[in-house]
Formats: C-alpha cells, structure tokens, sequence
C-alpha cells in the first residue's frame, strides 16, 4: 500500500528552506543632505523608515551634510540634495529630490520588481 504524500505540506517546507537559503545581501547607503531643514528631515525619516521596514539589520546608512562635509560631496558630484547614494550591493544607485516615494525607492533598491 503506498503512503500518502503530503504534498501541500512538502511545498511548503521547500518554499520555506528557499526562501531563508537567499542572500541576506548588505546594504550600504549613504544620504547627502543640506543642512537641518524640514526637507532633510523629511529624508532622513523617509529612508530610515524604509530601511528599518525592509531592510531591517541589513543596512548600514550614513547621512552626510554637505555643507559640514563638502569633499565628500564633491568626491561623489552631488549636485542636489538631498540625495541617497546606493554603495552596496551593486549596481550604484542615485536617488535624487523627494526621497517619500516608497514604492520608487524600493524597485531602485531591488527590493521590488518594476511594474
């Protein structure tokens, strides 16, 4: 007499192994800002709350201002602010201006698949 597979719970388990078997890859990011500022704020919280959502304990974010520190800036051509600057995982990625578009930050980052 053959066995009864359970086949809803074979899948299940495999999409679970899979699924913690993908890289956990790092992210390293950096955000240029101007000044303190509500715009900088806004950024700042904007960044901080998408990485603490969907990148939590993966990513390392550094904010840089640019008038404090403007070699850096200039070393990396920033020409607005504010900017989120995608180091790590390759490919480099800019994101310029309103940085509160979730959804455009998220497929820059491949977090999300374009639509």
């Amino acid at each position: 007499m053959a066995k009864k597979r359970d086949t809803a719970g074979t899948i299940a388990k495999f999409e679970k192994a899979a699924k913690s078997a993908e890289p956990r890859r790092r992210y390293v990011l950096r955000l240029y800002v101007a000044g303190i500022n509500p715009r900088s704020s806004a950024a700042i919280k904007a960044i901080t709350d998408i990485c603490e959502k969907h990148l939590k304990g993966r990513y390392d974010l550094e904010v840089v201002d640019i008038y404090q520190q403007p070699t850096l800036a200039k070393g990396e051509q920033i020409i607005a602010a504010p900017t989120l600057v995608k180091k790590l995982p390759l490919p480099l990625r800019r994101f310029i201006g309103n940085l509160a578009d979730t959804e455009r930050i998220l497929v820059g980052l491949d977090l999300r698949p374009k639509k």
